[in-house]
C-alpha cells in the first residue's frame, strides 16, 4: 500500500491503533451529522477492515489520515469505486476529519494528494465527489481543489431513506483541469511522495 506524504499529511495504511479514535469519530453526531446513523464500535472496526481490504485488492482506497508533526491519527481520504446503485459511475473522492482537525485545511491537503495518486499513478480521466446538498463544507473543499458542480447533475442517493440526506450534489474534475482552477482560490497543488517512510517523518 503506498504511502502519500504532504507538508503536513501522512496518508498511510490503516493500524490497530487508529480503531478507537476512528471509532470515537463515527459515534459523533457532528461528525455524522451529513452521513447517517451513528456507528457501533463493531461497525466501525468492520468498517476499517474493509476499507483496508479493498485498498489491498485494487491498489487504491481509503488511507488513514495521519498529522506528521504528532502522529495523530486525524481521519481518513482517498478514492472509491461508486456504487453500483448510483447513478452515475466513476471514482469518488472522500474524505472525513475528527472535529479538533476542523478548519485547518487538512481535508483540502489530503484532497489535492488524493486527486494527485488518481490522475498521475492511476491514470484516471476524472474523478468526481457527491455529499448532502446542505454539506457546504465539502462542498467548500470541493470547489477548493478545482471541481466543479452542474446541477443538473443533483441526485437523489437511492442507499439513503426518505428525509434531508437523500438529496445530494456531484462534483467533477477532469484531469486536464487537476493543476487549474484550485491554484486561483491560492491553494497549492500537492504532488505526494510515494514511500515507505516512517509515520511523522
Amino acid at each position: 500500500m503506498p504511502e502519500l506524504r504532504t507538508d503536513r499529511l501522512l496518508l498511510r495504511r490503516w493500524r490497530e491503533s487508529d480503531l478507537e479514535p476512528w471509532a470515537l469519530m463515527n459515534a459523533d453526531r457532528e461528525v455524522r451529522e451529513h452521513l447517517g446513523e451513528l456507528l457501533t464500535r463493531e461497525q466501525s472496526d468492520a468498517a476499517a477492515a474493509l476499507m483496508q481490504a479493498e485498498f489491498d485488492e485494487r491498489g487504491f482506497g481509503w488511507w488513514a489520515l495521519e498529522a506528521r508533526e504528532t502522529g495523530e491519527f486525524i481521519g481518513r481520504a482517498g478514492l472509491d469505486d461508486v456504487g453500483d446503485d448510483m447513478p452515475f459511475a466513476g471514482v469518488d473522492i472522500g474524505w472525513r476529519l475528527t472535529r479538533s482537525a476542523w478548519g485547518h485545511g487538512y481535508a483540502t491537503e489530503a484532497a489535492l494528494a488524493c486527486l494527485a495518486f488518481g490522475f498521475e499513478t492511476l491514470g484516471l480521466p476524472e474523478v468526481i465527489a457527491s455529499t448532502t446538498i446542505h454539506n457546504h463544507r465539502s462542498q467548500a473543499v470541493m470547489r477548493r481543489i478545482g471541481m466543479t458542480r452542474d446541477p443538473a447533475d443533483d441526485f437523489e442517493d437511492p442507499s439513503v431513506p426518505e428525509g434531508p440526506l437523500r438529496q445530494c450534489v456531484l462534483y467533477r474534475i477532469p484531469r486536464r483541469d487537476a493543476h487549474g482552477p484550485h491554484n486561483g482560490a491560492g491553494v497549492r497543488p500537492v504532488t505526494p511522495a510515494v514511500g515507505r517512510g516512517t509515520p511523522g517523518e
